[in-house]
């Protein structure tokens, strides 16, 4: 039996991206907590559901940059005792609680619209749009800052999301406080937070549908199960192979495992060597652990290789 384990994770190592990210959410942190405070406070002064929908958002965004910002240091533990795989399912934890709580905000914040949408009150639309121009800056700075790093981890990627929504939302309030300006219509100002409510919805289903199929083992789209198959099926000196999955253990860790038959007197650890290079450059997997072993010494076909 043969097994091989690689981790490959770019430029940076695994725990120079670790480092990196716990870096990012901290800053990313401090600036959103500033700028919520100052917007729940402008929010009750000015009368506006937009500007405090934006104010429950930047807690939303606390709440996920802290879990990140916790999930990330988690993740960085090494491997030990029953946790084989340490603690890098921490961030995909993280990431799938800040997809419902972006979730549950948007529901609250469409159930307020309407009722402020039916019952308007009063909007210091002036004061709505100082600080609306404010947080935009802010949110701003802070989504550049994640934007550098959520391509590669999940977790981050969540983080981002949050903030990004912040972007869309200050865009939409600061708007409805020109619209109010001009108008005197404080409508906008429930109309603009469902918007904000829209877009907080898209961005929770996206993180929950990623985040459920790595927790139901799920291949990764970059390694679908069937042509992985018939890539390793189809290689020189392979008879069959069988046991075959793959999944995603975390953010940019794909993982398969398979057993792998040969033909009589083929060389096992040069087939191993090949196969484990294909899977690496066809479908990116780098952590793979392949039982090889001759006709003969298993049984139990499903993968047969093409004759």
């Amino acid at each position: 039996m043969h097994h091989h384990h690689d981790h490959g994770h770019g430029p940076l190592t695994e725990d120079g991206r670790r480092a990196r990210d716990f870096r990012l959410l901290a800053v990313a942190l401090g600036l959103v907590l500033a700028t919520m405070v100052g917007e729940v406070v402008a929010g009750a002064i000015a009368g506006s559901l937009a500007l405090l929908a934006d104010a429950g958002h930047m807690l939303t965004d606390a709440v996920a940059l802290g879990l990140a910002v916790v999930a990330s240091w988690a993740a960085a533990k090494p491997p030990q005792g029953r946790w084989t795989f340490g603690f890098k399912r921490a961030e995909i934890l993280a990431a799938q609680v800040n997809g419902l709580v972006l979730v549950g905000l948007a529901v609250w914040i469409l159930v307020e619209g309407v009722r402020r949408l039916i019952d308007p009150s009063d909007v210091r639309a002036e004061l709505v749009g100082l600080v609306a121009l404010a947080g935009l800056v802010v949110s701003i700075v802070v989504s550049v800052l994640l934007g550098r790093a959520q391509g590669e981890s999940l977790n981050v990627r969540a983080a981002y999301l949050h903030v990004l929504t912040d972007v869309a939302a200050f865009i939409a309030t600061g708007i409805a406080a020109a619209l109010i300006i001009a108008t005197g219509w404080d409508r906008f100002d429930p109309i603009a937070s469902m918007l904000v409510a829209g877009l907080l919805l898209r961005g929770g289903y996206v993180l929950l549908k990623e985040t459920t199929l790595i927790f139901l083992e799920g291949a990764p789209e970059s390694a679908p199960p069937d042509a992985v198959g018939r890539a390793i099926a189809a290689h020189p000196g392979v008879v069959e192979a069988h046991d075959l999955h793959v999944w995603t253990v975390t953010s940019g860790f794909p993982a398969l495992s398979a057993h792998v038959l040969v033909e009589p007197g083929g060389d096992c650890h040069r087939v191993r060597l090949e196969l484990e290079q294909l899977l690496r450059e066809q479908f990116g997997l780098e952590h793979t652990t392949l039982q090889v072993e001759h006709v003969g010494t298993a049984s139990g076909l499903e993968i047969r290789r093409a004759t």
